[in-house]
């Protein structure tokens, strides 16, 4: 009777895990695996949307990937790693969250079945470093250069992010703004440094998505201070930011003045006065009709009594500015933050041609237009009926930025609908075929692993995806073998009539950057969870220190 193999590296040797490093190991692949699962009906603009409920039943509708995977409550370390690979990819992309997770879940899927093949994990994970290497220089092969310049390209990016999103409907209104915001803020010279914390996304119930815009200048979440009788109108308005406050000076903690007759009161009451005075005279002498006050912790910023005679002074005053937006606001208006009156000069002033209140659905905001020497910053004020469909639209304006942003500073990019999975996969198993090892089992799964996207894509829109997949590799194949096919390569899937199109010529562009780094991060959380074999626990005392 032969004698049955240990573990061990012998020549001819099968690999095999002994029992507790092999059910650790499915144990963390099957745990990531689900996870992937649970939300790859979310992919592609036919998915399914996800509700997410709170303990304190506060309800999130989304299907972006990585709100999914942030606000779910995961427990086991290994499905963890995917949460962070989402969020490194929304880091480094903005974009593409549900993909690279769906990804990884099919790499995990196949590493299962070579091992169960006896391919150790070692070669496994070798194979599929060389395979996601070999397939980010093919896709810098593949990316079609972009010119800046070309509006109407951006658009088609921002919209292609924006159509698996809820609010897909309304991606002829949200792509143009997210493309004119970006641009506006950019600096031809170097278009690679946009910074999106100058677009500010003031949300407001109230109407309908239709009626988000860009607004031309400066949106405030505030009311004018009316109280006293105070203007909600300037024209020729000069605008001054303090980080002061306009009311009475108090005493430190745990001090008290004790008053013991009216005569001592009123003294109080006539140095209070007089001191605000004082301090709306040096406001008014600085040539100040609109006050922006931040938002003050320690004391009131200001007073009945001081809004009296800033009203009086006909001075409009917006109260509670977020410490957050000083910087927004000061890049905006050209004007800087004083933080003591005797600072506040006409030079520290901003200038604009009007500053009024207005009304938004059933809240007021104050609006700054006509702003001389604006900043490059963009005001977005996003629009919708309740409050989970303005997050929603906040969200996918956010990603849809950020997909802006990576495609101008890549330059390039690539077919979507699943095109770039397809020549890849070809490509790859091609190249498999040349190889003698083992590594040959490994890199034709991993070809086969990237297959998923179009597959699940299909899927979702309800349509035949093994007839679809089929004729997609055919047509990539052609691409890649025949000269007179090349303009094949640019084929993915229509989801709406169920057939194959040249999405580059139909405008489904995604940046390459997006692409190079969800296949980047899907194999190495991938590779770092298959090579895990082994579950320690701390002591409770080591963990401490």
């Amino acid at each position: 009777m032969p004698a049955v193999p240990s573990t061990g590296s012998s020549a001819g040797e099968r690999y095999s895990d002994n029992k507790l490093k092999h059910d650790i190991r499915m144990s963390n692949m099957n745990a990531a695996k689900q996870l992937a699962d649970a939300i790859r009906t979310s992919l592609g603009p036919r998915g399914m949307d996800k509700m997410l409920v709170s303990a304190n039943n506060d309800v999130t509708i989304t299907n972006d990937g990585a709100t999914i995977l942030n606000k779910m409550e995961v427990s086991h370390p290994a499905a963890k790693m995917l949460v962070e690979l989402a969020k490194s990819q929304d880091i480094a992309a903005g974009d593409g969250t549900t993909s690279v997770t769906v990804i990884c879940g099919s790499l995990l899927n196949k590493c299962i079945s070579l091992l169960a093949r006896g391919v150790h994990p070692t070669v496994i994970s070798d194979a599929m470093g060389k395979a996601c290497d070999k397939a980010c220089e093919i896709l810098e092969d593949m990316s079609i250069p972009l010119d800046i310049n070309d509006r109407d390209a951006l658009i088609n990016a921002a919209t292609t992010s924006l159509g698996s999103k809820v609010v897909a409907q309304y991606s002829n209104i949200l792509a143009p703004i997210a493309v004119d915001s970006v641009l506006k803020i950019m600096d031809p010279e170097r278009p690679e440094m946009v910074d999106l914390k100058d677009i500010k996304i003031l949300r407001k119930s109230g109407g309908t998505i239709d009626d988000t815009e860009m607004v031309p200048g400066l949106v405030l979440d505030s009311r004018s201070s009316k109280a006293a009788g105070g203007p909600t109108k300037v024209a020729d308005a000069k605008i001054a930011l303090i980080q002061f406050c306009i009311s009475p000076p108090k005493t430190d903690m745990e001090n008290n003045v004790i008053v013991s007759d009216y005569q001592q009161m009123d003294r109080i009451l006539k140095e209070e006065r007089n001191y605000i005075i004082g301090l709306i005279k040096k406001i008014k002498a600085s040539g100040c009709n609109v006050l922006l006050i931040q938002k003050s912790i320690l004391r009131d910023a200001v007073t009945d009594l001081s809004l009296h005679y800033l009203a009086k002074a006909k001075i409009m005053v917006v109260r509670d500015v977020e410490r957050d937006d000083v910087e927004f606001i000061a890049k905006t208006l050209r004007l800087q933050p004083v933080a003591h009156v005797d600072q506040l000069t006409p030079d520290k002033l901003g200038h604009a041609e009007v500053a009024k209140e207005v009304q938004c659905g059933a809240d007021k905001m104050v609006k700054i237009t006509g702003i001389v020497n604006m900043g490059n910053t963009v005001s977005v004020l996003c629009r919708g009926s309740n409050k989970l469909v303005i997050e929603e639209a906040d969200r996918s304006l956010h990603d849809a930025l950020c997909i802006v942003k990576r495609t101008l500073e890549s330059e390039k990019v690539v077919a979507g609908g699943g095109a770039v999975e397809a020549a890849l996969s070809v490509y790859l198993e091609t190249l498999a075929t040349t190889l003698g090892s083992r590594e040959q089992l490994a890199i034709a799964e991993f070809a086969e692993a990237l297959l998923v996207i179009p597959k699940v894509l299909s899927v979702n829109a309800a349509k035949d995806s093994t007839e679809l997949v089929a004729k997609l590799r055919a047509y990539h194949h052609a691409a890649q073998t025949k000269p007179d096919k090349a303009h094949l390569a640019g084929y993915g899937l229509d989801l709406v009539k169920g057939e194959l199109k040249n999405n580059l010529a139909e405008g489904v562009l995604e940046p390459s950057l997006s692409k190079v780094k969800s296949i980047q991060f899907a194999t190495e959380a991938a590779i770092t969870i298959l090579r895990i074999d082994d579950l320690i626990k701390l002591h409770p005392e080591e963990q401490q220190q």
